[in-house]
Parts: C-alpha cells; sequence; structure tokens
C-alpha cells in the first residue's frame, strides 16, 4: 500500500485556459488509480506554513507572491500568478511535506498527485512554479526528524533548475537530473559541467540527454550512473520528481519514451529506494498531454507497486543508442573524483 497526497483545491493550480499547465490532472490522476484499484490510503494535506516557506525563500520573494496572489498578475512570463495561487501552491507543498512525514513515520512510498516544482529557484519562479515543494519539504524533514543525507532523482523533461541552485552549494543533498540536453529546450541548464560548488561539488549531477532520446538509451543512461551514485550516497530519504513530459506525445519537449518505460522507472526507483533507506516519496511533475500523463503516472505506480498491470504501447525506434552512450562517458569522467561509476 502507499500513500497518497490529494486535495479538491490542486485543480486550482490552473494558469489559465490558454496555458499547457492542466488544472485538472491531479483529480484525473487519482480516479484511474482507484479505477484501478490500486491499495492505498490518501490524504488530504494542509497548506505548509509561512515560517516552512521562509527555510527556503526569502521574505520578499514569498510576499511578493503573497501579494500577487490577492488580485492575480503576471509573476513570470510563463508563469502568471492566478487570484488565490499563495494558498493552492502552499497545498501542493503541503502534499509533498505529509508525503515526507508518512514515509519517514508509515508508508514505504507516498505520492503527491501535484509536486516536483522544480523550476522555483530561491528567490525565482519560473516553469509554472512558484515554490519549490521538495525544498520545503527537505528543510522541514531536516529540522523534523535530523535527516542528515537526501537524495532527489529527478527524471523529469526539463532540467531541475531551481532544486539545482537550492543545493549547488550542499553535500547533504544529491541532486542528480536526467532530462532533455538544455542546449535545446527550456531551462537552458543542466549541463554535465554543472557539478556543484564548495561543499556541495560533486553532489549536482546532470544528464543532458539528446532530442529523440527512446527507451532503450534512456534506461541505459539511468541504470549506468543513478543507481550506482545512490548506492554510495546511503540516503536516508528519496524524493523522486517523476515528470512524464519525456513521453513522445507530450507537446512541450522532444524525446521518445513509451509508456512501458514509467513502469521500468518506477521498479528502478523502487530497487533503489529498498537497497538504501526504504523510504520513497514520489512527486508526478511535469506532463502536458492529459490521457498520457495519467497512464504514464499509474506506470510509475505500478512500477513501484511491483504490479504486473501496466499501460503498454508499440515501441518507437531508438536510434540515439552512441549519441546516449557518448553523454554517458562525459558525466563518469566528470564525476569520476567523486564517484566510483
Amino acid at each position: 500500500m502507499i500513500a497518497v497526497a490529494y486535495h479538491a483545491n490542486y485543480s486550482k493550480y490552473d494558469l489559465g485556459e490558454a496555458h499547457p499547465l492542466l488544472g485538472d490532472k491531479p483529480k484525473r490522476t487519482l480516479e484511474f488509480l482507484m479505477e484501478k484499484n490500486v491499495e492505498m490510503k490518501v490524504f488530504e494535506p494542509e497548506p505548509v506554513t509561512y515560517e516552512e516557506l521562509l527555510a527556503v525563500h526569502p521574505k520578499g520573494f514569498v510576499e511578493e507572491i503573497k501579494n500577487l496572489s490577492e488580485f492575480g498578475g503576471m509573476l513570470a512570463v510563463d508563469t502568471p500568478a492566478p487570484k488565490g495561487i499563495y494558498d493552492t501552491a502552499r497545498t501542493a507543498s503541503g502534499g509533498t511535506k505529509i508525503m515526507g512525514v508518512k514515509v519517514m513515520e508509515e508508508f514505504f512510498c507516498g505520492v503527491n498527485l501535484l509536486g516536483g516544482f522544480h523550476h522555483a529557484g530561491v528567490d525565482t519562479a519560473s516553469g509554472f512554479c512558484f515554490f519549490n515543494d521538495i525544498a520545503v519539504a527537505v528543510e522541514f524533514l531536516r529540522k523534523k526528524y535530523g535527516i542528515k543525507r537526501f537524495l532527489v532523482i529527478d527524471l523529469d523533461v526539463h532540467h531541475c533548475n531551481g532544486t539545482q541552485e537550492i543545493y549547488y552549494k550542499d553535500n547533504s543533498v544529491l541532486v542528480v537530473s536526467m532530462h532533455q540536453d538544455g542546449r535545446t529546450l527550456y531551462p537552458g541548464t543542466g549541463f554535465i559541467d554543472e557539478i556543484g560548488e564548495d561543499d556541495g561539488k560533486g553532489f549536482n549531477v546532470n544528464i543532458p540527454l539528446p532530442p529523440g532520446t527512446g527507451n532503450k538509451s534512456y534506461l541505459y543512461a539511468f541504470d549506468e550512473i543513478i543507481p550506482r551514485i545512490a548506492k554510495q550516497f546511503k540516503p536516508e530519504i528519496i524524493f523522486y520528481q517523476s515528470g512524464v513530459d519525456t513521453h513522445h506525445s507530450d507537446p512541450l519537449a522532444n524525446l521518445n519514451l513509451t509508456f512501458d518505460v514509467y513502469h521500468d522507472l518506477g521498479k528502478r526507483v523502487r530497487d533503489i529506494a529498498m537497497d538504501t533507506c526504504k523510504k520513497l516519496v514520489v512527486c508526478l511533475g511535469g506532463g502536458y498531454s492529459l490521457e498520457p500523463s495519467v497512464k504514464s503516472y499509474y506506470n510509475i505506480v505500478s512500477g513501484i507497486l511491483d504490479l504486473k498491470d501496466f499501460v503498454s504501447e508499440k515501441n518507437i525506434p531508438d536510434k540515439k543508442i552512441d549519441d546516449v552512450k557518448n553523454v554517458v562517458s562525459y558525466v563518469k569522467n566528470k564525476l569520476a573524483d567523486y564517484w566510483k561509476v
């Protein structure tokens, strides 16, 4: 059984009719999980507090979003701030926080149906993200439970520039991001040589993949780097940002994954968690085509639960294996002084 965070107000995280973010995706995902009879216990999150936000974001930034939220406005060119978004975004962050608590105290896995807002930096909001829910949860859990090692595995197609910024000098949070090459996609960051600074050097890992990367290449890159580093780091809790905008149908990116690979990824991340800390928080991140996103999310949950039932589709020929092998080789060389890869 898994824990699931859902609130009716999740549907209010809607940035407008013409915006690619899909407001009813969390509700549709919950309905699909129920239709598939997934064993789960649903928890309704409370909004994180003002003080909990301040553990990550400066007061002026939080106040700006709070003030914009009163009447609505624009925070960034791609991130309008609709009326009420302050409370809605705090509730979404509350979902990640409560899943962290449930995982620490009762469940092996907790899934937040609206989370993974990894483009929110220390004092910047963009990419549809206001507050960095994973960082807010990390800081809450650090204080409450005294955790010393956090692992963030971010598989959204877009680089986690906000999470990287927040923890770039911090060796207690290992951030691993596998994403489409920033030279070809927003936010234009996440290159191999971005490995952290000061105490955090070696604790920021980027695996940028070429457009057109398919299932075989993607899983090869994952297997060659992520489990090896994770086991050496020995995390006490894992956050999995499970964006599915890597699917071939997604309108905002150019990778060629199919439904089957999300089941494989769910199993792989579960195995990493089982081999290390037995504590896994899943944040269902990006995905901008509704039906494929919902099915992909289900496959991730199915893989984590080791279910035989999952959605399948015809494979797409993968012509990028040599390119991806080159990327993996460069990443390994860059990390050789820090990890046995």
